[in-house]
């Protein structure tokens, strides 16, 4: 089953998020990277061990951890990384197939 990997612990309802997956938390909410990044990168790696290309990221939090977390996924999935992005018109999760090998 898909792991919809979610950046930062957040209060919005995700819930619908979980269509795609199991909601896996990667980092508790405030995190603070930037007096000292190594042990939030070294978080973010264990928490992504076993991502792999049918999962996605939810990219909420702070800017640095979510292009860490988009970087590692991309670095264990070879360039294709699945992330879901909110419209708020239609208030549901849209699945965006990235693949930065083209």
């Amino acid at each position: 089953m898909s792991k919809v990997y979610v950046v930062s612990e957040t209060t919005h309802n995700i819930v619908s998020a979980q269509q795609y997956g199991e909601i896996v938390t990667i980092l508790p909410p405030n995190t603070q990277i930037a007096f000292s990044p190594a042990p939030t990168v070294r978080r973010i790696k264990r928490a992504l061990e076993k991502f792999c290309a049918d999962d996605y990221l939810l990219l909420i939090g702070d800017p640095s951890c979510i292009a860490i977390a988009c970087s590692i996924a991309t670095i264990k999935t070879k360039g294709i990384v699945k992330v879901l992005k909110w419209d708020k018109r239609e208030h549901t999760y849209i699945p965006i197939n990235i693949d930065l090998e083209l």
